[in-house]
């Protein structure tokens, strides 16, 4: 969906922002840029839109070079989130939200009809919402406009550049989950920029590592970044927790759960879901002070998960990844 081919930013006084980055974002995909201040990962994202033209490389999306297409025309399908949020200070919040559609000349009806929508889905009540200014919003309710704004027109892609920096960090954890609510109902493909680790391999389906320079130092799904730095830098940059992260990424592979006879009742921390992560099974394991947990479908029970599966799935994802 989005491919970056050679693509460089160099600058009248020589300095390098990007360096030669292949790149490829497939679709339905939401892939994080993180690294260090200056490592060229918002500046990659501009360029997506070209709000930052490229010195050389070529950027496709759906297959056509946006190089040489018309910027503004090109933006207009593109949703652009950003920490500040942008919002017309003059406009009521649904006003807001159907911006672009108008721009487009959608009528009137089709774009109220879609803003509340979009309202709706990411957990703005409109009846309460609607007609308040932004200045009555909190930080965390302006942002949610931001993204409803930025999919008004159902853009194919969406370039987000950190766009839960600006509120506080468990209002920030309720609008990553809340956004990968969205996701997975619309399947965006999404290039999102943050410079936090935690916050990149919690949302992204992959990660690219940005190192100083410009140059792209990994690419690879949180587990791989997690459990197989590329080189020391990654290593250094990821932090030495990253062994505890991993858990967050992990899901249960019923294939290295054990059978259920010979444990005893009294063993049985309790059962998870399958769709669980390894970070939520163990904690479901020091809530109950049990060295194990069951672990089911829904529809059936599957088998139990004990640190030796915990360890075992961890090394499966690396070699897997």
């Amino acid at each position: 969906m989005i491919r970056l081919q050679g693509v460089g930013k160099t600058y009248d006084d020589g300095t390098v922002a990007v360096r030669e980055l292949d790149l490829d974002v497939f679709r339905g995909h939401l892939v994080c840029l993180v690294g260090p201040s200056g490592c060229g990962k918002s500046t990659t994202l501009k360029m997506v839109n070209r709000l930052i033209e490229p010195t050389r490389g070529r950027i496709e999306l759906d297959g056509e070079d946006v190089t040489h297409a018309d910027p503004v025309q090109l933006r207009r399908n593109i949703g652009y989130v950003i920490q500040q949020v942008g919002l017309f200070p003059h406009q009521k919040v649904l006003a807001n939200v159907t911006t672009v559609p108008r721009l487009l000349g959608w009528d009137a009806g089709r774009a109220r009809e879609r803003g509340l929508g979009l309202m709706e889905l990411v957990g703005l009540d409109p009846t309460i919402f609607a007609d308040r200014y932004p200045h009555q919003l909190s930080g965390g309710e302006r942002q949610r406009v931001g993204v409803a704004r930025a999919l008004a027109a159902d853009p194919p892609v969406l370039l987000m550049d950190e766009p839960f920096g600006a509120v506080d960090p468990v209002v920030r954890a309720h609008l990553q989950d809340e956004f990968l609510k969205v996701q997975r109902e619309l399947h965006k493909t999404v290039l999102m920029v943050t410079h936090d680790v935690d916050e990149a391999v919690k949302m992204g389906d992959r990660v690219a590592v940005f190192a100083e320079g410009g140059r792209l130092a990994q690419y690879d799904e949180p587990a791989t970044v997690l459990g197989a730095p590329a080189d020391d830098f990654v290593a250094g940059f990821v932090g030495g927790s990253r062994g505890i992260k991993r858990l967050a990424v992990t899901p249960i592979d019923p294939a290295l759960l054990e059978p259920l006879a010979g444990v005893a009742a009294g063993q049985l921390g309790g059962t998870i879901d399958v769709s669980a992560s390894l970070e939520q099974a163990m904690a479901l394991m020091m809530r109950e002070d049990q060295p194990m947990v069951g672990v089911t479908d829904r529809a059936r029970f599957l088998g139990v998960l004990t640190p030796n599966g915990v360890h075992a799935m961890l090394r499966a994802s690396v070699r897997e990844g």
